[in-house]
């Protein structure tokens, strides 16, 4: 119990059920869903240019997200598909680790940059536009007039969202490979890759390893948040579809 305890927090729990709560607010919940779709798509995009080209990302109201590309050779094809829901859990990771060094201010330049260059390359949409404009501004704000606490709470209430939708939406593809494996996403796509892998196993590898960064955070005691000093804040001055 005292290693359980000294590795969770009560606040971190708590965030984690606001987080839970706020993705299953109609309209809003899809809202903050999103950035974890913004992060998803990346992913794909990211791996995607190592071969081939991305042509656009398209992010919805109801937070679902396809990213268009190139086709390219099959081992950058392989990477790619399987690239959105490791980096969306490595990302869940990571911004716990970031908190838990006091690295609020970092945390929010790298969700910065990741709008940014969505917004000047990627993303064309009217809604995935105003997303990241909206999005972005919000950020911005954060980090000219945002207190510290303010800064602290909703950075922690940002990862946790990140947190709860990178293992949901990896139990949702896992779920969906089950019952509708030809319909299963990026599960499907890699099944076809490797045709000796079926999308159900593709659905049980994403969810597992969504729940892996999960216990290699609770095993680091990222998960064991506090009050924390924040840094200084900043002042005034042919196509395939990833799914």
């Amino acid at each position: 119990m005292v290693y359980i305890r000294e590795r969770l927090s009560i606040k971190f729990l708590l965030f984690l059920g606001l987080a839970f709560v706020l993705t299953q607010v109609p309209i809003i919940g899809d809202y903050f869903r999103i950035i974890n779709t913004v992060i998803h798509e990346s992913g794909h995009a990211f791996i995607a240019l190592f071969g081939g080209n991305v042509e656009t990302i398209s992010l919805f109201m109801n937070a679902d997200g396809v990213t268009h590309g190139t086709q390219s050779i099959w081992i950058i094809d392989f990477f790619t598909c399987a690239a959105g829901y490791l980096i969306s859990s490595f990302m869940a990771y990571v911004s716990f680790w970031l908190i838990k060094k006091n690295k609020h201010t970092f945390f929010i330049d790298l969700l910065l940059g990741l709008i940014l260059i969505n917004f000047i390359l990627w993303v064309r949409n009217p809604y995935g536009l105003f997303w990241l404009a909206s999005f972005g501004i919000l950020f911005l704000a954060l980090l000219i007039k945002g207190s510290k606490k303010v800064m602290h709470n909703l950075v922690l209430l940002i990862a946790s969202v990140i947190l709860v939708e990178s293992v949901s939406t990896a139990y949702d593809i896992f779920i969906i490979s089950l019952i509708q494996p030809h319909a299963a996403g990026d599960a499907t796509n890699l099944s076809q890759l490797t045709a000796f892998i079926p999308a159900q196993g593709w659905g049980i590898f994403f969810f597992a390893q969504s729940l892996f960064f999960i216990f290699l955070g609770f095993k680091k005691g990222l998960f064991s948040i506090g009050e924390v000093e924040i840094q200084p804040k900043y002042q005034l001055e042919g196509t395939k579809d990833y799914y």
